[in-house]
């Protein structure tokens, strides 16, 4: 294909143009926390009552989750940011591979069809490409809980032996605290027989906000946020009405568009206990943060380099790693950035190159030395936070980037260029 046709092609794929050197002010609404609301509406399989969801964003992952529920025979019904969703006749218990092919979220499912029905047949599930997340630590802690688990032909095919068909409390002690694993056991435990305790587990918002969503419809969960996690079986969940949490990530990402375009903003709403590892090396860098009721208001300074390393909460977490290395990247002096959770997730760092910064990458340590601009330049979003990233590093850019991947971008931030916009950026979206 001749070089002009070639380009002309690329063009037509939607991308945003994003003109740097952009100025940011006012203040920044954030939606719910995606990673929340879609396990939250997993849960809505435990119960043959009305679930209400307030605060659920909208974004393509949502629309995953919707439509695997969908059906499996959960009635859904949206008005604004509220969901509302009523499982009373569940008619499947495996979704086809071609709605969860492409949403992690989705094997959120296998425990609550297990703690409830008993029998579950989940497709392996797909997401972002940014390393190995295997499903072990679900499916043994499924196992000591008395599930009968196999996987054949990407298929996790599981059922729980005998006539009540009810798992059995267990303790389990988790290899390492994975979310997904420590989410899918409470789910699958709340309707067990007898006491379960998680060792180990996840800490994470998102863990305590599931917790208390349970809760609320009935269960008995204690010990959510801390290492170990105990649930007493109860007979029978209920409906409730219920508000997810705000979006950790989306609020800190929106904090690191204003430092790296040095510009003073409001973020809200914020739970700072939420962020506390972020918000600390924001402090480092050189920013000024002011705190009022659930809101922050940001005050760059001379951004400094800092040293940073991806942990389970409450580190500093792997979603925001992509985004603050873009503001490394214009930052004065020199910062490590290792990436300790996912093996796959410095694929932003080429495409940081391609804009004039300056990092050595060895392994899944990246060596930054700050430049005073970038430049803008053809980017691509390789993975969800990766796209946030290269956006980001767009407004601070000169001249006029164009970003691709926004089918990574939509899958976690709700009217993300919007938003932007609104508070003094220029960014268009191209769909062809």
């Amino acid at each position: 294909m001749p070089f002009a046709a070639r380009v002309s092609q690329e063009i037509k794929k939607p991308h945003l143009q994003i003109r740097g050197e952009s100025s940011l002010s006012g203040e920044i609404k954030v939606s719910g926390a995606k990673n929340s609301a879609l396990v939250l509406m997993a849960a809505a399989l435990l119960t043959d009552e009305s679930l209400i969801l307030n605060n659920v964003p909208e974004l393509t992952d949502i629309d995953g989750m919707s439509a695997i529920l969908q059906f499996m025979g959960v009635k859904l019904s949206r008005s604004q940011s509220s969901l509302q969703l009523n499982a009373n006749q569940i008619q499947h218990v495996e979704p086809p591979y071609d709605l969860v092919h492409g949403l992690r979220a989705s094997f959120f499912c296998i425990g609550p069809l297990l703690g409830r029905l008993g029998k579950a047949k989940i497709p392996l599930p797909g997401g972002c490409r940014i390393g190995a997340r295997p499903v072990a630590e679900h499916i043994k802690g499924l196992k000591a809980l008395g599930a009968v688990v196999s996987v054949e032909h990407g298929v996790v095919s599981a059922s729980v032996p005998g006539l009540s068909r009810k798992l059995k409390g267990a303790s389990v002690v988790l290899d390492c605290p994975s979310v997904g694993a420590t989410e899918t056991l409470i789910m699958a435990s709340v309707l067990a027989h007898g006491t379960s305790t998680i060792e180990n587990a996840a800490q994470e918002p998102e863990v305590q906000d599931l917790a208390n969503l349970l809760n609320e419809m009935g269960a008995k969960v204690v010990g959510a946020g801390g290492p170990t996690i105990t649930v007493e079986g109860v007979e029978k969940l209920y409906g409730c009405n219920y508000s997810v949490i705000p979006d950790r990530i989306e609020a800190a990402t929106f904090l690191l568009a204003a430092a790296i375009t040095r510009s003073i903003i409001t973020v809200k709403p914020i739970v700072p206990e939420h962020l506390n590892a972020v918000l600390q090396k924001l402090r480092d860098c050189g920013c000024e943060l002011r705190y009022e009721n659930n809101s922050i208001t940001i005050f760059p300074g001379d951004i400094k380099g800092v040293d940073i390393t991806t942990q389970p909460f409450p580190g500093f977490p792997t979603d925001l790693q992509a985004p603050f290395m873009a503001l490394l990247a214009t930052a004065q002096g020199t910062s490590v950035v290792t990436e300790k959770i996912y093996e796959n997730r410095m694929q932003h760092v080429a495409e940081l190159e391609r804009m004039g910064a300056c990092i050595r990458l060895q392994g899944n340590t990246a060596v930054i030395e700050g430049v005073p601009q970038l430049s803008a330049a053809p980017i691509f979003g390789t993975d969800l936070r990766a796209a946030a990233a290269m956006v980001l590093a767009g407004l601070a850019a000169k001249g006029t980037s164009q970003l691709e991947g926004l089918k990574h971008l939509d899958r976690g931030y709700e009217n993300f260029e919007k938003k932007l916009n609104l508070a003094g950026a220029n960014i268009l979206r191209h769909q062809n």
